[in-house]
């Protein structure tokens, strides 16, 4: 059987057809890479000045916790007003902050108060990011069936800077020091910015703002919480969020204490787990279709869970590089496919407050996380904290997975009647009716 490798390629890439994507993809691509510059350079800089696992902890919560406050409002915010502009403030700010972060570590004038302050900033400025970012792409691509191609790709140059930003920043950070990163980073959202500025957005859906923020809200939860398969997506992120992406965090230990290594180690560790996520999101690009999304969901959570328990008894430096790759490739994979599933099934003017509740579970919770994992991890030690949350993921999964019948039986009709599958593909022809929308549903339990 011959392979059409130029066909291949062709579909992996096909949502660079439009413009304004292709102007996304390639200022998203330049400025991840220093967003990944700072994210391993902070850490480690904390680590250096301090020597202590709960504040490493500390500054991790403090980064993330306006997400998770924010988030929601944030959705509401995004739906009400032009997503577009809100992600250019979004990108400036975002510039600003990493400025004065540089300035301050480059004349040596940093103190963790500081540190933690320019956290928080960061935090809330990436709690509008997020939302308006992520419901943006709709907007970028013609054709709703590139959607999910679109995010993958999405994924893939996320996981590209996560190979190439750690690797730098371990270079730069033994050459030069953190405050070079910080740098790089905050002249990499002049590119992403222009690039921005470039776009020819016409086309971005406003909803109503006669309705007051918060019953906007209450109808965003009711909505996203009230639909069975958009509940158990993402609470698994938020799972998976809160007790697996602490490991992070958790790295520099790793690389200084157990493996007996460097910064170098620090940045090899975290760029083989970009690696890993970059496999991960080309296999989702390559895909054509949605069908089958709910089950790579639950072994893409599996195997980064796994991966987490294996690394975390690990004394060797090629084994744990090795199962570093398999956590990449875990969490990209249940990333981008929860991602294209709830973007593919979402009302249209509900989709910034679905994402912020998205933003909730992969960004808010974290912070809980880091600060438990932090304070774990100067009592039990590191090992045995990551171990924990391994094991927790999984068990996570298991319950996912025994509601993938109920979650197909719900979805696939929905795929029919917006034309992404066949009729006959889901075995249920004879359904002549949507299920009743998340609010529908809930009413319906009221009633009873």
């Amino acid at each position: 059987m011959k392979v059409d490798i130029k066909a291949g390629y062709k579909n992996i890439f096909r949502s660079l057809q439009y413009r304004n994507y292709r102007l996304f993809f390639a200022g998203q691509s330049i400025s991840l890479i220093g967003t990944w510059m700072q994210r391993i350079a902070t850490p480690w800089l904390v680590y250096k000045m301090t020597g202590s696992p709960y504040l490493l902890g500390v500054v991790g919560f403090a980064g993330q916790i306006p997400t998770f406050l924010l988030a929601p409002f944030a959705g509401v915010f995004v739906d009400r007003y032009n997503r577009y502009y809100i992600l250019i403030a979004a990108q400036v700010f975002a510039m600003i902050q990493a400025f004065i972060l540089a300035y301050l570590v480059l004349i040596n004038n940093i103190q963790v108060w500081e540190i933690l302050l320019l956290s928080i900033s960061l935090g809330l400025i990436n709690a509008f990011d997020m939302p308006s970012r992520q419901s943006l792409v709709v907007d970028m691509i013609e054709k709703r069936e590139d959607l999910g191609n679109a995010i993958a790709l999405n994924s893939s140059m996320v996981s590209s800077a996560r190979v190439l930003g750690p690797s730098i920043a371990g270079i730069l950070i033994a050459l030069t020091g953190e405050g070079t990163c910080f740098l790089v980073n905050a002249l990499s959202y002049i590119v992403v910015i222009i690039f921005l500025l470039m776009m020819k957005i016409d086309h971005v859906r406003v909803t109503s703002k006669s309705t007051h923020v918060i019953k906007g809200l209450i109808d965003g939860f009711k909505y996203t919480f009230g639909f069975m398969p958009m509940r158990y997506i993402i609470l698994l992120l938020a799972l998976v969020s809160f007790m697996g992406m602490p490991y992070t965090m958790l790295m520099p230990i790793f690389a200084k204490n157990i493996l007996h290594g460097s910064s170098h180690t620090y940045g090899f560790l975290m760029g083989a787990s970009g690696v890993g996520a970059l496999c991960g999101s080309i296999y989702m690009a390559s895909r054509k279709g949605v069908v089958g999304l709910n089950k790579i969901i639950a072994l893409s959570a599996a195997l980064f869970g796994a991966g987490l328990v294996a690394f975390s008894i690990s004394h060797f430096f090629l084994l744990s590089f090795g199962l570093m790759l398999i956590v990449g490739l875990g969490w990209t994979m249940q990333m981008a496919s929860s991602n294209t599933l709830l973007q593919t099934i979402v009302d249209e003017d509900k989709r910034g407050r679905v994402m912020s509740f998205v933003a909730m579970a992969f960004m808010g919770t974290a912070p809980f996380g880091s600060l438990l994992a932090g304070w774990l991890a100067s009592i039990i030690g590191a090992p045995r904290t990551l171990m924990l949350g391994g094991i927790s993921c999984v068990i996570g999964v298991v319950v996912f997975y025994k509601k993938l019948p109920e979650m197909k039986e719900i979805i696939h009709p929905i795929y029919v009647k917006m034309g992404l599958i066949p009729e006959e593909v889901t075995g249920l022809e004879t359904v002549t009716e949507i299920p009743a929308s998340p609010e529908h549903e809930i009413d319906n339990m009221l009633m009873k």
